[in-house]
């Protein structure tokens, strides 16, 4: 199954009998790991900017819904939806608990690289960083931003969800994402100028 936030009829009722299989078997879960977790990692990574973090965050993303996942109920939202909120709300209470934000440097990444720890995360995430070439200095002006505006433009511009597959993720009403992503670009882009 292909990771999808908006997922055709069928694709979502299989999807909610593999979270129903999830709840009673770990085997299960593995599943909607192995399915979501470059996601989870991608998003986490591109609204922190810190390899290590977002490996982290993702850890703890994982762990959190394996923890919880009896307790999920299936509202024919997909699966994904709830682990991208606990993933941002994580990265949000980690921001909260530290008092500021850190970007991490290219040195610092190339550092984990040579470790050999996650060696295939970190080359991809290198790549991903790579191939943007103001993705620091973007990302710093997006962290000067508050967390409401952060969330919604790292959803659409670089996770290239749409709108109603934000509004399932964050659950707030179309009208509402859409005035943050208005507002939140327009302050970002003050901030770029």
């Amino acid at each position: 199954m292909k990771p999808e936030t908006l997922l055709s009829d069928s694709k979502l009722k299989a999807e909610e009998e593999l979270v129903k299989r999830a709840q009673h078997n770990p085997e299960a879960f593995g599943e909607l790991y192995e399915i979501y977790y470059q996601c989870i990692f991608n998003f986490a990574l591109k609204r922190t900017a810190n390899v290590q973090l977002a490996l982290d965050i993702t850890s703890i993303t994982f762990l959190k819904a394996l923890n919880q996942i009896r307790k999920f109920r299936w509202r024919d939202v997909p699966f994904g939806a709830w682990l991208y909120r606990i993933a941002g709300n994580e990265i949000n209470d980690h921001y909260r608990r530290q008092g500021g934000k850190r970007i991490a440097s290219i040195e610092e990444i190339a550092e984990l690289a040579d470790t050999g720890d996650y060696a295939d995360e970190i080359n991809h995430a290198e790549e991903e960083l790579s191939r943007h070439e103001e993705f620091l200095l973007l990302h710093k002006k997006l962290a000067e931003l508050p967390e409401m505006y952060q969330e919604v433009i790292t959803l659409k511009f670089f996770e290239k969800k749409k709108i109603r597959e934000m509004v399932k993720i964050l659950g707030k009403k179309e009208g509402t994402i859409k005035s943050l992503l208005h507002r939140g670009v327009e302050k970002l882009r003050e901030k770029m100028q």
